[in-house]
């Protein structure tokens, strides 16, 4: 279910988007002639009023054309007065930036829901998620990726909540964590509840690499690498302990939530930025460790990690909020780039030279275009291991 609500999910934000900026101009009276999903060439289109509206081949994002948004577009005399171009400085404003802020509603709109129907998550005094033992995501792999997790092995799935180990009842997940770690490599019989039943399955636990850790310090040799140990592999990860809360906490938790993501959207933007020489050096030289830093994920990435219809739901409020701080760019051609135009001929009374910005508006595509294609290489061919 996941999936399919990750992707409609990914189609929805494009057309909001795109539908905030055509009703906006659309109100003020300014005429938009093409309002498309994707880009390249058409697949199918119909006509309707003075708009054609249609799908075209890339599904990569949308556009509406708006007349007179383009300042050396040729416009006949007869509609001047309803392109973008001469509008006042209020009603460009509003155009340009309702994509933007469609972002925001629906991140606020889905973040609500999570909080409402699922509540919020319990912290421990160190303010770190609390674990139960239920089981919220089963690895379909290793961390290798090149073996079954003995988790999706031994047939688990999400929802099952762990009860004993080898006969003796599990209090906690830590408790459980440190059972596995301990017997890597052994066979172990896993008693658990589903639906109501309760069951054993037998199971042959794994090995992986773990940093090792003392004192709650990660322990680093004296090249200042991490040190890691063989440990017990089970592939699993735990729901977390909820609290329900009211309307106000929904509310605050969504503002929250937003601010949260937007701070994290402005720090994963920059270090994209200056990391991005690093980031191709490591998709030809394999340096993981940089991958694992800064990477790029495409809508495919997406997709895969979609899982829990509550984790999906967080997952798309996020996906939004970024998108909507990248748009908010004051750069040539993204949303902030047009605002920051509409705002300078606002302060200077008259409208800037256009074409010194084409360059601006080269590079800017250039890079999202590359960082695109990098995201949608690293999904296909690197994709990131649950």
């Amino acid at each position: 279910m996941g999936t399919a609500v990750m992707i409609i999910g990914i189609v929805l934000m494009i057309v909001i988007h795109e539908g905030a900026h055509f009703v906006a101009a659309k109100a003020f009276g300014m005429k938009a002639t093409e309002a498309f999903f994707g880009f390249g060439p058409r697949i199918w289109s119909t006509t309707r009023g003075e708009t054609e509206y249609g799908i075209k081949a890339i599904p990569l994002g949308g556009y509406v054309r708006i007349i007179g948004m383009n300042p050396l577009e040729e416009i006949d005399p007869g509609e001047e007065e309803r392109t973008y171009r001469t509008a006042v400085f209020w009603k460009k404003s509003v155009v340009v930036l309702a994509g933007i802020f469609s972002h925001f509603v629906v991140a606020a709109i889905l973040l609500a829901i999570v909080f409402a129907t699922w509540g919020t998550v319990a912290t421990d005094d160190a303010g770190q998620p609390i674990p139960t033992l239920t089981l919220s995501v089963v690895a379909a792999t290793t961390p290798d990726g090149n073996t079954a997790s003995p988790a999706s092995t031994a047939g688990f799935l999400a929802g099952d909540t762990l009860e004993t180990y080898d006969g003796a009842p599990i209090a906690t997940w830590d408790e459980f964590v440190d059972l596995v770690r301990a017997d890597g490599g052994e066979t172990a019989v896993i008693g658990f509840e589903r639906d109501g039943e309760r069951a054993e399955t037998t199971i042959q636990l794994a090995y992986t690499d773990v940093p090792v850790v003392v004192d709650d310090e990660i322990v680093l040799d004296q090249d200042g690498n991490v040190v890691y140990e063989k440990a017990g592999y089970f592939g699993a990860a735990p729901e977390v302990a909820r609290e329900h809360v009211g309307f106000t906490g929904v509310v605050a938790n969504v503002f929250e939530g937003i601010g949260r993501a937007v701070t994290q959207s402005v720090q994963g933007l920059w270090q994209m930025i200056v990391g991005f020489p690093k980031l191709i050096a490591s998709i030809f030289g394999g340096n993981q460790e940089v991958l694992d830093e800064v990477r790029p994920i495409s809508p495919i990435g997406l997709v895969r990690l979609a899982g829990p219809l509550e984790s999906t739901l967080m997952m798309l409020a996020l996906v939004n909020v970024f998108v909507g701080v990248l748009n908010f760019i004051p750069l040539y051609p993204l949303d902030g780039g047009h605002f920051a135009v509409a705002l300078y001929e606002k302060i200077r009374g008259r409208a800037p030279d256009v074409t010194k910005l084409m360059p601006v508006a080269a590079v800017v595509i250039i890079f999202l275009v590359t960082v695109g294609l990098m995201g949608v290489y690293l999904d296909i061919f690197k994709p990131i291991q649950m």
